[in-house]
């Protein structure tokens, strides 16, 4: 595979600690990797953790020294080497799609404010008992309804910085036995929120809730670990004190007219799920 296009990266401190994070996170995945896993032979007194940068190289078809120079983050490279280099780690879908997310030069300018439209707001009202909210590309909770109060908490009875899905899940003490499956929504979310924040080193908000959500302890080792995830639509099952148990449809659209925006609502996926629903406002 060819690389005649690819040349040293030029200067900016933005786009040269997007190069060193994305060169942090091919490392951190080459190292997972064991010889033994792709059938290559293992020397009894092999120091390096996991594959050796030319291993990578030869199995991606690129030169060995443009792979070290990828990983220390001194060069851009285009879609199709980072694809093959991402095939050589056996990535996985999420993996591939954070690596390629770097594949961008220039950010978007500017972040979203932190309002929303009257339609978005009239849209959350209008699904009610279903829980709604929007957010925005931090995960800041913007507008919600009664029902997404009384499933979780009153995002209005938080301080504005704590406004957040992530602080939630991390740090509001309850969510672990709210969510029956709280470790594995925890690493989804927190995987999805690091693909972003990866991607905005510059960022102080992203910075701001990484710093708050890692001072619990599992977050601090996932997000160490660099686990990165795209989101799934999936059933997620509630346990909660007062409605009992609710299996959910977790529904995620993006606001065309309001980019970074987004709208999320809960839905019933069974009809003992509905009656737990219409509890949830009820007892309000």
């Amino acid at each position: 595979m060819g690389v005649v296009r690819e040349t040293p990266s030029g200067t900016g401190n933005t786009a040269s600690t997007l190069r060193k994070e994305l060169g942090a996170f091919l490392r951190s995945r080459r190292e997972r990797l064991t010889p033994a896993e792709l059938g290559l032979p293992v020397a009894p007194r092999r120091r390096t953790p996991g594959l050796r940068r030319d291993e990578v190289a030869e199995r991606a078809g690129i030169s060995s020294s443009w792979y070290a120079w990828l990983e220390q983050g001194r060069v851009r490279t285009s879609e199709q080497v980072l694809r093959a280099v991402a095939r050589a780690l056996r990535l996985d879908r999420a993996e591939t799609a954070h690596v390629l997310s770097f594949v961008e030069d220039v950010q978007p300018a500017g972040t979203p404010p932190g309002w929303v439209s009257q339609n978005l707001r009239s849209l959350v009202e209008s699904v009610s008992p279903n829980p709604a909210v929007v957010i925005d590309p931090h995960w800041d909770l913007l507008a919600w309804n009664a029902g997404y109060a009384a499933l979780l908490t009153d995002p209005a009875r938080l301080p504005a910085k704590q406004r957040n899905l992530p602080w939630l899940v991390f740090r509001w003490a309850p969510a672990r036995a709210l969510l029956v499956d709280w470790e594995s929504e925890a690493r989804g979310l927190l995987g999805q929120f690091r693909a972003h924040a990866a991607r905005h080193p510059n960022d102080r908000r992203y910075a701001e809730i990484a710093d708050e959500i890692t001072q619990d302890p599992d977050a601090a080792r996932w997000y160490g670990q660099r686990e990165t995830a795209v989101y799934q639509p999936a059933v997620r099952h509630f346990r909660h004190p007062t409605a009992g148990e609710l299996r959910l449809r977790y529904v995620k659209l993006a606001a065309l007219d309001e980019p970074g925006h987004h709208f999320l609502c809960y839905l019933p996926d069974d009809a003992a799920a509905e009656t737990a629903v219409r509890k949830l406002t009820e007892h309000a």
